[in-house]
């Protein structure tokens, strides 16, 4: 089997998998939902506390914006760390609950942590470098950007599993990719199309509210739009996490994961 071939596969079992637990979309809604209160809380606090402005304390400004910053790169981490630990509890052979999921992200809330401070401040200098560097800084960090995404591919497993340091598990993260980068690659540009274009069947409500010719028919067709792509990205994130669990465990075990039967792949009948 080659690597096209193999990563369909790997892709099947993902969608599978989901099929089979569907509880793992619970994690990327409680991502949106922390990620929403953290910024609610925040320009609460600036409304009724009414915070320095930013000509006077701008170094309070710096710091605060850092600070959230990294807590919604530590908040998007640790739910990504609980799909991919239930879709790992599931292609080991067990049936996964969200409370494992839970579970093992509070374990390794620390290598979490460290990760996240990282991410963000990756995320920060290549933002510098996209705003201050012209369009040969957005190409640079846009290189940069793709070439750091793929090497810790396999980064949270890596912590979580391996239990080695940040440091050791980009390495471990760059060798389990440079081992499987076909796949890797494939995979994920391959959901990456599929929840493109099914994200723009999302335009069709829109465009029937626009075809009606009424207001009241064009907030619909947006609010139907809108719940759309909410779904639509709910079920990519899940995905994605799982793909990850899916590609780590073939990398590390160097087979298809013992699962792969079936029951797992999904089945043409109604329903998700």
């Amino acid at each position: 089997m080659g690597k096209i071939g193999r990563s369909w596969q790997l892709m099947k079992i993902s969608l599978g998998v989901l099929r089979k637990d569907k509880e793992i979309m619970i994690f990327p809604i409680l991502s949106f939902i922390a990620c929403v209160i953290l910024l609610l809380s925040f320009f609460t606090g600036f409304w009724f506390l009414g915070l320095p402005s930013f000509e006077t304390s701008g170094w309070f400004w710096i710091v605060l914006m850092v600070v959230i910053y990294f807590l919604l790169f530590f908040i998007v981490i640790f739910f990504n760390t609980a799909i991919i630990a239930c879709a790992n509890i599931r292609l080991s052979g067990s049936d996964p609950t969200v409370s494992d999921g839970l579970r093992i992200a509070s374990q390794n809330i620390g290598r979490i942590f460290i990760w996240a401070i990282i991410s963000a401040t990756i995320g920060m200098i290549l933002q510098a470098i996209r705003q201050r560097g012209g369009w040969i800084g957005r190409i640079v960090a846009g290189v940069f950007g793709i070439a750091w995404t793929y090497v810790t591919f396999f980064i949270i497993p890596v912590l979580i599993y391996e239990k080695k340091g940040v440091a050791s598990s980009i390495r471990r993260s760059a060798s389990l990719f440079k081992q499987t980068w076909g796949e890797t690659i494939i995979g994920s540009f391959g959901f990456t199309i599929i929840f493109a274009l099914l994200a723009l069947l999302g335009i069709l409500p829109i465009f029937l509210g626009l075809s009606l010719g009424n207001s009241t028919a064009l907030v619909i067709g947006f609010l139907c739009a809108f719940l759309y792509w909410a779904v639509i990205g709910v079920i990519a994130s899940a995905t994605n996490g799982i793909y990850i669990a899916a590609m780590y465990h073939y990398a590390t075990k160097k087979q298809l994961p013992s699962e792969f039967d079936s029951s797992l792949l999904p089945q043409p009948i109604s329903g998700f």
